[in-house]
């Protein structure tokens, strides 16, 4: 039994209610990656790796070292170093490389723990699930597998916004100063603290907008289930992270969901609307490259609109393009004052387990934040009542050391 049909083996057993009775040929060890993920990098080996044909692509892929040859002979993914970029999955030609799955732990708590739950759904979520699957439909479908409701992480990409762009008009105050945006790619951040710590000053210490929509709504219902859903394979790792783990208890990919959707027999499309929408198009539009750099121009021109020294952005996406960029900066060559890298092509959109081409589904990101009713997160109501909510009297004190939306980098 592959690893693969193991997976949807166990998936159907677990939707099911049981996973008795397994055959007898279940690999242990594969069994116990789909048991305890938390226990295993973001991306799995399925089988041993002793030799390549492809000279060890995946190894020269992955630029946090996180693939070794152990003193055994056999190739290694090191927990502490892979990000879950992704990267080694797609170079890896072979097939021995997978992303690992959060489902059967997450589900168990969703269905069996008693205590509400909530799914926290990306901003790139548009158009995955089929065009005809509005967020009405989603939060129809999530609370169908047993969620207590669903969360639109737009709305804290918001939050961010505001923080990043009060961190800009607080410390960039001469043409020479720039910062490096902090509050979004895991990949990127990582990137910067792994390979090029030098530059970590010009790095405002925010948390990303999952980190903050589970820290939230841990403060609001202590007890709570938090499930991220998303593109991203990275968010398993950054969810982990010591600074920052106990926000979102599981990281689902949304072809996971989806695979929980074909499991349990739901269809999303044909579910009645259940709609709550509190974002801002600057939040939304978080989903593709240039989005974060869009949303905090708009923030600050607001914020200081008498403000000399404007926003000037530079941007990148894929990890190529973000080395490139970061070695123009470390040679002097500085062309902007925010700087704001993405992993993947295209953004969040082009992560690897978004399930639609990434040009559709950037056109699909920007129309959902042309519906907005606010565009910036200083005109979103739901943004100030929920920051007095959880004890924050003005935006200002976003800036205060130690708040929920803060980390310190070591």
């Amino acid at each position: 039994m592959t690893f693969e049909e193991l997976y949807h083996e166990v998936l159907q057993r677990e939707m099911k209610g049981t996973t008795e009775g397994l055959p007898a040929d279940v690999d242990p060890q594969q069994l116990d990656c789909l048991l305890h993920p938390e226990q295993y990098p973001p991306i799995l080996q399925t089988k041993p790796c002793t030799s390549c044909a492809f000279d060890e692509a995946c190894v020269r892929s992955c630029v946090f070292d996180a693939i070794a040859r152990g003193a055994d002979g056999k190739l290694f993914i090191d927990p502490s170093r892979c990000t879950g970029c992704g990267a080694c999955e797609h170079a890896c030609q072979e097939g021995k490389l997978t992303a690992s799955r959060d489902i059967l732990p997450a589900m168990e708590a969703v269905r069996r723990s008693g205590k509400p739950s909530y799914a926290l759904i990306a901003p790139a979520f548009l158009g995955q699930f089929s065009d005809k699957v509005t967020p009405g439909r989603l939060r129809s479908a999530f609370k169908a597998l047993g969620f207590t409701g669903m969360v639109e992480v737009a709305l804290f990409a918001d939050i961010l916004t505001m923080k990043e762009a009060l961190e800009f008009d607080k410390n960039i105050v001469n043409e020479s100063d720039y910062q490096l945006t902090s509050c979004c790619c895991p990949v990127w951040i990582a990137m910067i603290r792994k390979v090029y710590h030098e530059l970590m000053p010009h790095v405002p210490g925010s948390v990303s907008p999952m980190i903050a929509c589970g820290r939230v709504i841990k403060k609001l219902y202590p007890d709570a289930v938090t499930v991220f859903v998303g593109p991203c394979m990275a968010k398993k790792s950054e969810a982990r992270e010591p600074d920052l783990a106990g926000a979102v208890d599981y990281v689902l990919t949304f072809r996971e969901v989806q695979d929980i959707f074909d499991a349990a027999e739901i269809d999303p499309a044909l579910l009645p609307e259940d709609e709550k929408e509190h974002s801002s198009r600057a939040g939304r539009i978080y989903a593709h490259t240039g989005g974060v750099s869009e949303a905090v121009v708009k923030t600050v021109e607001q914020l200081s609109p008498e403000r000399k020294i404007s926003v000037k952005t530079c941007k990148a996406d894929g990890v190529p393009g973000c080395q490139a960029m970061i070695r123009e900066l470390k040679a002097g060559n500085v062309k902007g004052n925010f700087y704001e890298g993405m992993g993947c092509v295209g953004g969040c959109v082009g992560g690897p387990k978004s399930m639609i081409d990434r040009g559709k589904a950037a056109e699909l990101v920007d129309h959902y934040g042309d519906q907005a009713p606010y565009r910036t997160p200083l005109e979103n109501q739901y943004v100030k009542e929920l920051l007095h909510k959880i004890g924050f009297d003005t935006v200002e004190d976003l800036l205060k050391e130690n708040n929920i939306f803060t980390r310190t980098f070591d």
